[in-house]
């Protein structure tokens, strides 16, 4: 059902502020026959077309060349009157100056959710996009109940910037499994995406249903690990958590850029890198008593039942991704116990370890001073880094790198 058989329509003046252009646009539009408004009176529909049309405008697509082939017929914008295309939004009647008066969130973090939602920063005095308007209530409850700014933040941005990868990946795999072949063919843009709508809304709508249960997926991995350390944590505290004698440890092993890399070089090169890079883990973690346990975006996560032989693969891996010729990777491992549930690893031996991949720079092997104590006899040698205070980890932890054999000059 299109905006215009739901009986909601706008003035011109309306319609422009809606779509963030003058009226004078719009008038030009209805003039050449882009926007068909006889009353004077534009769809939510035709506000879409007033945005894509600036938008190709600033592209360097001249409106009346355009505007001729919709008017013989050679091109049409009638696939913006499809319910899929409702996800466009104009803007509302706020600022974001006059919405973080109102809602009491800091100005400055309003305005991060139009980065986040993959724009250019605003100025206080635009207006606010009604998709964005929907974010709004979930950072006035957190903001209510006591969380951070500064944590707000940094999840609204790890939203976005996840989500925004997620569009960009989505965008490539329609138009080179669907737009690009139809074009190809020979059907104009306009055809071409017209042809989609018997199969497009269904695909959409079972696409947002597997995102969805992807993250909440995601999300049953993510509270496990929480509940995990929590229970952990309170064991320890009471005393009932005693000290393995030789712990395992956890590897996290990252090369720096990967994902970028890959979408660079286009999926035949992705999936022979990809190959080459699971040939490598599997066949050094393996060689030293180790397993790859899964895959996360840009690295690989390991298990090692004796933190000394760890150590030493993490530096062969290391140097097996150079040899490569992929990018420089980043490894980090700690020591301690850890829960086997699944599959899969849990507990704050596996969080720190994380954390501290992370803080790796590229071409580095970092371990906590736990893996170092469980590591008598290995063929590696440790230089202290000192106390490092990681991201969500409490307490500074003491970091070493590792190198391979005598001791570096």
């Amino acid at each position: 059902m299109t905006d215009a058989t739901r009986g909601t329509d706008y003035s011109l003046a309306e319609a422009a502020r809606r779509a963030g252009v003058d009226e004078t646009f719009v008038d030009r539009l209805t003039g050449l026959g882009v926007i068909d408004a006889p009353n004077k009176r534009l769809t939510a529909a035709d506000i879409r077309r007033v945005q894509l049309s600036q938008t190709l405008k600033n592209a360097g697509i001249p409106l009346d060349g355009m505007a001729g082939m919709i008017r013989r017929g050679e091109l049409s914008m009638s696939f913006l009157d499809t319910p899929t295309y409702e996800r466009f939004s104009a803007l509302s009647e706020v600022t974001f100056a006059e919405l973080a008066e109102r809602s009491g969130i800091p100005l400055d973090l309003v305005m991060i959710v139009r980065e986040a939602t993959g724009s250019a920063a605003p100025q206080p005095t635009d207006f606010v996009r009604e998709d964005e308007l929907e974010i709004v209530p979930f950072l006035e409850l957190q903001l209510s109940l006591g969380f951070r700014p500064q944590a707000v933040e940094r999840l609204l941005r790890v939203t976005g910037d996840n989500l925004r990868r997620i569009a960009l990946q989505e965008a490539d795999w329609w138009y080179g499994e669907v737009m690009g072949p139809r074009m190809a063919q020979g059907l104009s843009m306009s055809d071409a995406a017209n042809s989609t709508e018997p199969f497009n809304e269904e695909l959409t709508a079972r696409a947002e249903k597997a995102l969805l249960a992807t993250w909440h997926a995601n999300q049953s991995y993510a509270w496990t690990n929480n509940i995990i350390s929590g229970f952990e944590q309170t064991l320890v505290q009471a005393g009932l958590y005693t000290k393995l004698e030789r712990p395992p440890a956890m590897c996290f092993l990252d090369i720096t850029g990967y994902t970028r890399l890959t979408q660079e070089r286009g999926d035949a090169a992705a999936a022979d890198m990809a190959g080459e890079l699971s040939r490598l883990v599997q066949r050094t973690s393996v060689r030293y008593a180790g397993k790859a346990v899964k895959w996360l975006g840009d690295g690989v996560m390991f298990y090692f039942s004796d933190p000394g032989p760890g150590v030493v693969a993490a530096l062969d891996m290391l140097e097996g991704v150079t040899d490569a010729g992929l990018p420089a990777a980043h490894v980090g491992l700690h020591a301690g116990p850890v829960l086997f549930q699944e599959g899969d690893y849990f507990g704050q031996t596996v969080n720190v370890a994380s954390r501290i991949a992370e803080y790796a720079r590229p071409g580095e092997v970092l371990v906590s001073q736990a893996v170092v104590d469980a590591s008598p006899g290995a063929n590696a040698t440790f230089t202290e880094i000192g106390p490092v205070e990681l991201k969500g980890v409490s307490g500074a932890i003491q970091l070493l790198a590792a190198h391979r054999g005598a001791s570096p000059t």
